[in-house]
This record gives C-alpha cells, structure tokens and sequence, in this order.
C-alpha cells in the first residue's frame, strides 16, 4: 500500500467513526490528522526533508479533494504534519479541538505553543476565546524565565503567569486614572482582571481594613490563591514604583501572615500593580514574595 492510500485510508476510517461513535469524534480527529502528519513525513523522505519541498502534498491534496471530497485542503495537510511534528513524544490532549489546534499552529515558538495549550485546558477556552487571548499578547507579557520553563515542561511557580504589562479595560471611558479609579476599573471588569493577573486568584475584598497599632489600614484588593493555597496583597499605584511602596506591602503581608492565613496556608504574597516600573527598587527588596507589573488601559 503505498503512503497515499494509507493517507487516504486514515481518513475514510475517521469519516466512519465519528458516524458510529460521535461523543468521541475529537479525540479521534486528533489521532487521524496526527497519524496523517506522520505518514507525510515519512513519505517526503523524514523530518529533515519534511520541512521543504510541498509538492508532494499538493499532489495529495489534489487526489484527496477529487476522490473524497472538501476539507484536505494543502494547509489542511501542512497544518497535519506540523501537528505530527510538534506533538511526537507527547500525550496528545482531547480538550482541544482541531479548530483549537489550528489555530496554535501558526506559530514556531513551542513556548507559545504550550501556554495556550495550557490556559485553554485550564480555562475552557472556546476557540473564539483563544483568539482573543492571543490578540491580547498574553504570551509576549509573560517573564523570559517563564518562557524557558514552558519550553522544558518545567513546574510553574504563582509568580511565573502574571502578566506584564497587566491589561485593564476602560469600561468608564475615564482619561485620568487616579488609584481609586484604577481600583473602579479593576472591580468593573473582575473575571477578566483575575484571569489576566493568572491562574487560581479569587476575589475575598477590596479596601480590606487592617488594624495595626492604635491605626487602621486598608490592604487596596485581598485576593487566595487555591492552587498555591496562599493569600495574595495587591495594591495599586498610579505612579512610578517607589520604595516606599515595597515596605507598605510588606506590613500587609505580615499581618496577613500573623492574624488571617490558617497554618495550613503557604506564606502570603505580594503584587504591586504601578504605572511605571523600578528595576532597582524591586531588585534590592528583601522580601522574595514580592512581585511588581505595570499596568496598561485599554479603551
């Protein structure tokens, strides 16, 4: 049988079986367009020489479309062997679909790649939502560090998805942003602010009263973590980041740690959202479990 009619083949068989078995139908798209992407390699010659020369797949796709029909497209079988290529050595993952991957493989960073692999499956993400994600450059704000671990399957730690800069929408079509407006915004727009700022962050309160001494505090948003299962300060600055600030979230944070968090809970942590970034004023602070990102309006 030569390597068109197993292509070929692979197809018919997937066309067959989602009739007959329709609640599983993407899992086994997946496998056929993977099985596919194979034998195109193997047929042009390897993966070396895969990577050139598609005149072998325009003239499958030709027969295809004559004998079987629409839908085997000569993007449809780059897009197959790329899927081949990228997933070889890897547990292929069924809650995305092949919408979802076709999206995904127009880029060459497998960094990239894996992150929007990962949010989909976290999140759920429809295939229109994983557009607007990547419209939004979710990936390019991430940390260098975080990229690399993406790239090696590395675990990630609670610091590693905070974006930077964090997008805020301007639902109030303000043209100042004062800090109690920046906290409007925020509050206007919450799901979305908490998926941008990362994975597992619940909202517990803004405006969060502390007393310390004979004087009341207000911690700017109290949020949990349920994945690293600790407390989370952020406070917002319409400003430049300042020392000053690193030694607020500190005092809040160790209250949190001495009068809230269980035994159970891991040490709190801190992010300072600001308009304008201090590489050295983050870079001389004590505390590790202080984090810092800029924010960026949106109209």
């Amino acid at each position: 049988m030569t390597y068109y009619d197993k292509i070929k083949t692979e197809f018919i068989n997937n066309e067959v079986y989602k009739k007959v078995k329709d609640y599983s139908k993407n899992k086994n798209d997946l496998l056929t367009y993977y099985n596919v992407g194979k034998l195109l390699v193997e047929a042009q010659g390897g993966e070396k020489r895969a990577k050139y020369g598609d005149s072998l797949i325009k003239e499958y796709s030709k027969r295809l479309t004559l004998e079987l029909g629409k839908g085997y497209s000569t993007r449809s079988l780059k897009n197959m062997r790329k899927y081949y290529l990228f997933q070889k050595g890897q547990t292929l993952s069924a809650q995305l679909t092949w919408s979802h991957y076709c999206e995904l493989l127009k880029f060459d960073d497998i960094g990239k790649i894996n992150y929007y692999i990962k949010i989909t499956e976290d999140y759920n993400l429809s295939v229109r939502e994983l557009r607007v994600k990547i419209k939004n450059n979710e990936y390019e704000r991430l940390d260098t560090k975080t990229k690399e671990k993406l790239v090696k399957s590395e675990e990630s730690k609670i610091e590693d998805f905070i974006k930077n800069p964090i997008i805020i929408k301007n639902s109030l079509g303000v043209e100042e942003v004062s800090e109690k407006v920046l906290m409007r915004l925020i509050l206007e727009d919450l799901d979305n602010f908490l998926k941008e700022l990362g994975e597992g962050f619940c909202y517990i309160e803004n405006e969060y009263k502390i007393k310390v001494g004979a004087s009341y505090n207000y911690i700017d948003i109290l949020l949990f973590n349920i994945i690293y299962n600790c407390y989370v300060v952020l406070e917002l600055k319409s400003v430049e980041l300042k020392k000053e600030h690193i030694g607020q979230i500190n005092m809040y944070m160790n209250y949190i740690d001495k009068k809230v968090k269980d035994i159970s809970h891991n040490s709190t942590i801190g992010i300072i959202i600001c308009l304008k970034d201090n590489y050295f004023v983050i870079k001389y602070a004590s505390n590790p479990n202080i984090f810092r990102t800029i924010y960026k309006i949106k109209e």
